[in-house]
């Protein structure tokens, strides 16, 4: 078996275990292993993304409920516009976007290349809101439902879902930010109901694409396997380290990954 397959399914592994540690990431992973390893066209790439970072957090979403780890309220607010931005994005908007998206003289900007890029961009604003030192807030620690502002949370849902929608990303990383900060929620708190998200947002996208798209279905269910395993190691590790740590080093990875697929693309 040729050795890129080979850690790309240790990293379908590694998919679970960052969101099970950090409620998100696993897109960030996902999409560049598909594409870097597999070999996969990066618009297919984004759709397995969907399912695979879907099913990934549902199943580790269950753990977090059972430990009351889950915002509801915060899920549902978030959640429904994000829902519906999401689907529309995917069954609509992904496909209307012309290829190549840039044609100016030698200048030629596919759109494999510029989902990509855009993909990166996202990143590295959302590593920044996580890795920036702020007075000491509502992330570290506890379980209570927060209070938050339900307007600003609703018309960020429906934002980020157009984002996640274009590039097929489960969003954590957008949504757990979004949560610290307008939801005033503390880390794990966000971990968990970011899972929810996920899950949600993901599967539904997914749904989107399938009416458009030939899927193979056993690659899917092998990486989304792996994926499984590692999201059960990720939670129990998750309890184990401090929330604070998890946001800081979070961010961390988003930036490191942002600039390496920005400089994969556009200069190599």
């Amino acid at each position: 078996m040729d050795i890129a397959i080979i850690l790309g399914y240790i990293g379908a592994a590694l998919v679970g275990i960052t969101l099970g540690l950090t409620g998100g990431g696993g897109s960030i992973l996902t999409v560049p292993i598909m594409v870097y390893l597999f070999g996969l066209n990066p618009m297919l790439a984004t759709a397995y993304s969907l399912f695979v970072v879907g099913t990934t957090s549902l199943a580790g979403s269950i753990g977090f409920m059972k430990k009351g780890l889950v915002a509801y309220r915060a899920a549902i607010f978030y959640g429904i516009p994000s829902f519906l931005a999401v689907f529309l994005t995917r069954k609509y908007l992904v496909p209307a976007i012309p290829d190549p998206v840039l044609n100016v003289g030698d200048i030629v900007l596919t759109k494999s290349i510029a989902i990509m890029a855009f993909f990166a961009l996202i990143m590295l604003a959302a590593s920044w809101s996580m890795i920036r030192n702020k007075k000491k807030d509502s992330s570290e620690g506890g379980t209570t439902e927060p209070d938050f502002r339900y307007l600003p949370l609703a018309i960020q849902g429906a934002v980020v879902g157009v984002v996640i929608g274009i590039v097929g990303a489960g969003g954590g990383f957008l949504i757990v930010p979004a949560l610290v900060v307008l939801a005033k929620t503390p880390m794990k708190l966000a971990i968990g109901t970011s899972l929810l998200i996920i899950s949600a947002n993901s599967l539904i996208g997914f749904l989107g694409d399938v009416a458009n798209r030939s899927i193979d279905w056993w690659f899917l269910a092998a990486f989304g396997l792996l994926s499984l395993a590692g999201i059960f190691v990720g939670s129990w590790l998750s309890t184990k380290i401090d929330g604070s740590r998890l946001k800081k080093g979070f961010g961390w990875f988003a930036l490191l990954m942002g600039l390496f697929i920005l400089t994969k693309e556009l200069f190599f």
